[in-house]
């Protein structure tokens, strides 16, 4: 079985077991976090569609680490103005792992 949830503003398809990385979401490493906004749940009989979202199904997982992802440079130039910027930034991340399921 597999569902399609919705956090951070991105869409992301799921099975359980499944390990994703998501923006950032509060909660310590080992805590048990549960995902409410599934859109689509799937698997041996018909899908499931919501209508923005399914009504009781719930996706949970278990935090498995919180950190940062890679460094990304901006980088703004215009030529012959001696104009030039450079940024960083590096986005927090959580990783959670998909235990179940529920409909």
């Amino acid at each position: 079985m597999y569902a399609v949830i919705k956090t951070g503003g991105k869409q992301y398809k799921v099975s359980s077991g499944d390990t994703i990385t998501v923006e950032k979401l509060l909660g310590e490493v080992g805590d048990k976090i549960d995902l409410e906004d599934v859109l689509m749940v799937g698997g041996d009989s018909e899908p499931k569609i919501g209508s923005p979202k399914i009504k009781g199904a719930k996706v949970t997982g278990t935090i498995v680490s919180q950190g940062k992802a890679k460094k990304i440079t901006i980088l703004k130039f215009k030529r012959r103005k001696g104009y030039r910027r450079k940024q960083g930034h590096r986005q927090q991340q959580t990783k959670i792992k998909i235990d179940e399921i529920l409909l």
